[in-house]
C-alpha cells in the first residue's frame, strides 16, 4: 500500500474532505480508485474534487455530513501499488527506496535507506548505519548518481567539507 494523501478535516458545510496531496500532481491522489485505510478498508471513494489552498476538496459516498469528515481528520489514505503506474526511467516512489543498502562511490558501505523525506528544499535520504545513528544525504542526481531497485541498492557521493 502507498500512502497518497492525508485528511485534513471537513471542507465547508457540505460534507467534502479536505485533502492534503502527497502525490506529485496532487488530484493524482484521487485517479488511482477508492482510497483507503491503513488497514486497507475502503474510506473514501470519490465522486468529485477540486483544488483549494494546499489541498483539494472532495466528496465521497462515505461522507454526507460535516460531521463525517470531520470525524476523519488526520487518517492517512492509500491505494494499492499495483494501482499505480510504473515509473518512467530516473523515477522513482519513495516506498521502493526503503531498504534498499547504500554505498559509496568509493564501495564503502553506508547503511539502508529507512525514509524519504521532503523538507521543501528537495527530497532527502534518511539513511541508517548498522551501528550509529541515522543521517540525511541529499536525493538529486549528483549526489546520488545510482538507483538499482532490482539488485536492490543505492550509490551515494559523499562530498567531504573543505
Amino acid at each position: 500500500m502507498i500512502c497518497v494523501g492525508a485528511i485534513a478535516g471537513a471542507f465547508g458545510v457540505k460534507g467534502e474532505v479536505k485533502l492534503k496531496s502527497f502525490t506529485q500532481k496532487p488530484q493524482d491522489c484521487v485517479a488511482y480508485g477508492p482510497l483507503l485505510d491503513e488497514a486497507g478498508a475502503v474510506i473514501l471513494t470519490p465522486t468529485s474534487h477540486r483544488p483549494v489552498k494546499d489541498a483539494l476538496a472532495v466528496r465521497a459516498k462515505e461522507v454526507s455530513t460535516r460531521e463525517d469528515a470531520e470525524a476523519l481528520k488526520s487518517i492517512k489514505v492509500y491505494v494499492l501499488r499495483s494501482a499505480l503506474p510504473e515509473p518512467e526511467e530516473d523515477e522513482f516512489y519513495f516506498t521502493d527506496l526503503v531498504g534498499l543498502d547504500v554505498k559509496t562511490t568509493d564501495g564503502r558501505r553506508m547503511g539502508k535507506v529507512i525514509a524519504v523525506h521532503e523538507f521543501g528544499a528537495g527530497d532527502m535520504l534518511e539513511i541508517k548505519p548498522q551501528d550509529s545513528a541515522s543521517f540525511f544525504h541529499p536525493f538529486t542526481k549528483v549526489a546520488t548518481p545510482k538507483v538499482d531497485i532490482g539488485a536492490g541498492r543505492i550509490v551515494i557521493k559523499i562530498i567531504e567539507a573543505e
